[in-house]
């Protein structure tokens, strides 16, 4: 499992920086899907530990690095209108509800050892759906190309991408542990899956209202508020688990969390990496923040969770979302 984490980190600059410098960006999509679906292929055929390290290694290599370069291309299609881009990613979110529920059920009546037939099918209908879709190349700016090294000097740039890093590695305790956090408090499996689909729907919501919110409050002020409430979500959820009221309320903090933070940190990003950088930018913000992020998240989750209990876990990851708050409003540009 770590073998995904570590790609994550690599794999997405690598294949940005290939498709700016080489301009087809929807074919080096499309080449990442389909060696995604030869990659995974491998596993029917694992018979020991080392084989199924490769084909995971392979694998997580090109499914880590199509997503940023397909965040890239939606923009590209949406040119001026980019604050309807939740609009379009609220259908990731729709799509992890109705997969944690139909595979769930399909799950209780056959073997899981199935499940990586199904995985592959998706795997599949994402090749599929690379070939429905038509390339863009974006708005063409009269600025003249700037290098990402010179990019990334800007102070604000260097301060969203730490801000993004300690804000996934906040959620690294919420990820790994909080269903087995949950159970171990007395709540039953059907009701921790409510508690799951609570958390996604109202990201759905907050994915719906984003470009009302972005016209009405502006990106920095949703970005402040994202990260303030992450910190109060981690605290009610380490030390309140046993109030379901708190609980469910806790849950419903994963509209501003991830759904509100997500759209508003990409597009941030959309904003500084013009032209040349622009997949670059995307693959940095994948690798820094779900990649080194997520990584630190589950490593200091892991320790602090069998040392020191949930209380002080959570109480971290709240410390670090206070943190990224308060980074964020020292140095995040005001619309």
């Amino acid at each position: 499992m770590a073998i995904i984490m570590g790609t994550k980190i690599v794999a997405p600059y690598l294949w940005g920086w290939i498709a700016d410098h080489r301009g087809n960006r929807l074919g080096i999509i499309r080449i990442g899907a389909f060696l995604t679906v030869i990659g995974y292929s491998g596993i029917f055929f694992a018979e020991s530990y080392w084989w199924l390290f490769f084909v995971l290694f392979v694998f997580s290599f090109f499914w880590n690095a199509i997503l940023p370069q397909f965040e890239a291309l939606t923009f590209n299609h949406l040119e001026k209108n980019e604050h309807q881009y939740s609009w379009v990613r609220v259908w990731g979110s729709l799509g992890f509800v109705f997969a944690v529920t139909s595979v769930g059920s399909l799950l209780s009546t056959m073997n899981t050892s199935n499940l990586p037939i199904v995985v592959l099918i998706l795997l599949t209908g994402i090749l599929v759906t690379t070939f429905l879709v038509s390339d863009h190349s974006g708005v063409r700016h009269s600025s003249g190309h700037i290098s990402l090294l010179k990019t990334l000097k800007n102070k604000h740039i260097v301060a969203l991408l730490i801000a993004c890093l300690l804000v996934q590695a906040s959620h690294g305790p919420y990820y790994t542990f909080y269903t087995i956090y949950a159970e171990s408090n007395g709540y039953g499996k059907s009701w921790i899956g409510v508690l799951w689909a609570i958390g996604v729907l109202s990201e759905v919501v907050a994915f719906a209202f984003m470009p009302w919110l972005v016209r009405r409050f502006g990106l920095r002020f949703l970005l402040l508020a994202s990260l303030f409430s992450g910190s109060l979500r981690w605290l009610l959820i380490g030390f309140y688990i046993e109030n379901p009221y708190m609980t469910t309320f806790a849950q419903i903090f994963h509209a501003s969390t991830f759904g509100v933070y997500h759209a508003v940190a990409i597009a941030y990003i959309h904003k500084y990496f013009k032209g040349k950088n622009q997949g670059k930018g995307q693959a940095l913000y994948s690798s820094v923040s779900f990649g080194v992020g997520g990584a630190i998240g589950s490593l200091y989750g892991g320790y602090l969770w069998e040392s020191s209990g949930a209380s002080i876990t959570f109480t971290v990851a709240a410390l670090l979302s206070f943190i990224a708050f308060v980074i964020s409003w020292k140095f995040t540009q005001k619309d």
